[in-house]
């Protein structure tokens, strides 16, 4: 009779201490989230980063690709409707 209540009690701890142990979590949407009690804080906004970080490059890259090269002859305009 001893070793059933011992061994009823033991699964009845072990299954405290695990539930004590993974915490309160709740799972939304795919999300494990900390608690219940994230709805009461704001979203955090972070900005979509550039597709090319380094602006000052790009645009002296752009700059340099639209320039005419030192020594090169620059065309003339086109005759209007000529194709």
């Amino acid at each position: 009779m001893k070793v059933k209540r011992r061994t009823k009690w033991g699964l009845l701890g072990l299954a405290w201490v695990l539930t004590v142990g993974t915490g309160c979590q709740t799972w939304v949407a795919g999300m494990t989230l900390p608690s219940g009690h994230y709805l009461e804080h704001p979203p955090q906004y972070i900005p979509p980063s550039p597709p090319y970080p380094l602006s000052r490059e790009l645009g002296r890259q752009n700059e340099t690709a639209v320039a005419v090269p030192l020594g090169a002859e620059v065309l003339p305009a086109p005759v209007p409707g000529r194709p």
